[in-house]
């Protein structure tokens, strides 16, 4: 063998162990897992009764609706937020600026996810800083709990997934030619008019890209649902725990992740589809 060839396999040989080792072979268990029906203590028959139970039972179907529509919603919300903000650190701020508020966008990541919601949850609670700051202006004569609703849960989504947003956006509209945008002014176009045909066709993929993977943490996401929706959030991952955790039946569990994996992949092929941008080129672009 060459050396250029035993080079090649050892830097592939990290990769393949860890997809092997921490993907491939984890989710063909899974699959295994989710194909059968315990009939006895420690007997198991081959069935598809787990994935009939998420067609069947209304809960378990809602439960997965309701989280699709809610993850839907939070990346609209945060594509809304992130580009202009993507744009103003991409074409407008320059120098020092433009690295300050890209850091400020970096900063809140420095923490893990449970300190930033415990952090929500100091300023929205019954008797933290928002509450407290209404009664002092006279907004509110007695405390308010802006906990343990949608609202809060949406709030929590959109922040934890912002930079995901910011990145994708800076790096693809960076790439935008600043003589484009003076050209389409020139020709007579306005605001709204260059952002419709220039700006926007070409942070496409950078949108994109964005979009997917806001999308995909906030569907996967159970740390915030809970602590800031409470116990009522209805979160499908939430179910996926009390199933592996709770009530111990990982075939039930391994069968709604699976569901998950191809409702969200379904998804997010469709918004390929939709927005004629190729799997390769969003990813390659937008990262």
């Amino acid at each position: 063998m060459s050396s250029k060839r035993l080079g090649f396999f050892l830097l592939l040989a990290p990769l393949v162990l860890w997809l092997g080792l921490l993907i491939i072979l984890p989710h063909i268990d899974m699959a295994i897992v989710s194909l059968r029906t315990r009939v006895a203590p420690r007997e198991y028959a081959p069935s598809l009764d787990n994935y009939a139970a998420f067609v069947t039972e209304p809960l378990y179907l809602f439960t997965f609706l309701r989280t699709a529509v809610m993850s839907i919603l939070a990346t609209v919300i945060t594509l809304i937020i992130a580009f202009p903000i993507s744009y103003y650190i991409a074409k407008i701020a320059k120098g020092r600026s433009q690295a300050a508020l890209f850091l400020m966008c970096l900063v809140p990541f420095w923490v893990s996810e449970l300190v930033r919601t415990f952090g929500w949850i100091i300023l929205l609670r019954e008797t933290g800083v928002i509450s407290g700051f209404l009664q002092w202006l006279g907004l509110a004569d007695q405390p308010i709990e802006m906990l343990y609703n949608d609202a809060a849960m949406m709030l929590g989504l959109v922040y934890t997934s912002m930079l995901f947003m910011v990145v994708p956006l800076t790096t693809t509209l960076e790439s935008l030619d600043d003589a484009v945008i003076e050209a389409g002014y020139d020709l007579g176009g306005t605001g709204p008019s260059v952002l419709r045909e220039i700006v926007i066709p070409h942070a496409m993929p950078g949108i994109v890209s964005g979009c997917i993977v806001v999308f995909m943490l906030s569907l996967g996401n159970y740390l915030t649902p809970t602590m800031l929706g409470g116990k009522d959030s209805l979160w499908f991952t939430q179910l996926i725990y009390s199933q592996f955790i709770v009530r111990f039946n990982w075939e039930l569990g391994a069968a709604f992740g699976f569901c998950l994996l191809f409702a969200s992949s379904l998804i997010v092929w469709g918004t390929l589809r939709l927005t004629g941008q190729t799997l390769e080129r969003t990813m390659g672009e937008g990262s």
